[in-house]
C-alpha cells in the first residue's frame, strides 16, 4: 500500500486533484469529511470545541455552523491552535484507522490522504509521497468569494493566515499546478498518478524478486 498526502492552500484545487486521482484508482480518504463526522452533537469533539469556542458558534439544532466557528479561529493564532489540537489528533487517527482496513482488503492500494494542514502540522513526514496543489492567489481569492460568498478582505485574512504556498511546496514530491484548464490539471493528474503505481509496484517488489 502506498500513502499519499494531498495539500495545498485553501481553494487551490486539492479536493478536486484529489479525486481526481480517485478516479484514476486512488482510494481517497479527506480530512474534512472526517471532522464533519468528528464534530456530531455531543460527540467528545464536539463538547471540547464549544467550551472553548462557546455555544454561539452553534445552530438551534445543536451542530456547529462551521463558518462562524472558522470566522472566530481564522481571526486568532491562538484561537486556531487550540482548534487543531482539539481536531488534529482525532482527524490522523482516523486516517489512519480507516488505510489499514484498505490496505487489508486491497495490499496493493494507492491510498490518498486530502489534508488541508498536511505539513503544517508536520503529517507529512509520516506519509509515503506528498503532493502540493499551487494556484494563483487571484484564483483562490474568486474561488473562495464564490464558494463561501466572502468578501475579498475575508479572503485575504485566510490565505495570509497560511502557510505559503512556495514554502508548502518544499515539502512536495510531486507539484500539481491548478492554474490552467480543468483538462491540463487532469493530464498532470494522470502523469502523477502513473509515477505512484510504479513506486507502489517498487515498494511491494522484495529483495529476492531484483
Amino acid at each position: 500500500m502506498l500513502i499519499v498526502g494531498v495539500t495545498g492552500g485553501v481553494a487551490s484545487g486539492k479536493t478536486t486533484v484529489s479525486r481526481m486521482f480517485e478516479e484514476e484508482g486512488a482510494y481517497l480518504i479527506e480530512a474534512d469529511q472526517i471532522a464533519r463526522e468528528l464534530v456530531q452533537p455531543y460527540s467528545p469533539a464536539w463538547r471540547q470545541i464549544t467550551r472553548v469556542f462557546g455555544k454561539e458558534i452553534l445552530e438551534k439544532d445543536g451542530t456547529i455552523d462551521r463558518k462562524r466557528l472558522g470566522k472566530q479561529a481564522f481571526s486568532d493564532s491562538g484561537q486556531r491552535r487550540l482548534l487543531n489540537g482539539i481536531l488534529h489528533p482525532r482527524i490522523k487517527k482516523e486516517m489512519g484507522k480507516r488505510a489499514r482496513e484498505i490496505g487489508r482488503k486491497d495490499p496493493q492500494a494507492i491510498v490518498v490522504f486530502d489534508v488541508p494542514l498536511l505539513v503544517e502540522t508536520g503529517f507529512h513526514r509520516e506519509v509515503d509521497r506528498v503532493v502540493v496543489i499551487t494556484s494563483k492567489e487571484t484564483q483562490q481569492i474568486e474561488r473562495l468569494k464564490k464558494r463561501a460568498g466572502m468578501s475579498e478582505e475575508e479572503t485575504r485574512r485566510i490565505i495570509s493566515s497560511q502557510m505559503d504556498l512556495k514554502e508548502k511546496a518544499k515539502a512536495a514530491d510531486f507539484v500539481i499546478r491548478n492554474e490552467g484548464s480543468i483538462e491540463t490539471t487532469r493530464r498532470r493528474v494522470r502523469e502523477v498518478f502513473q509515477e505512484m503505481r510504479r513506486i507502489a509496484l517498487q515498494k511491494r517488489r522484495r529483495p529476492t524478486d531484483k
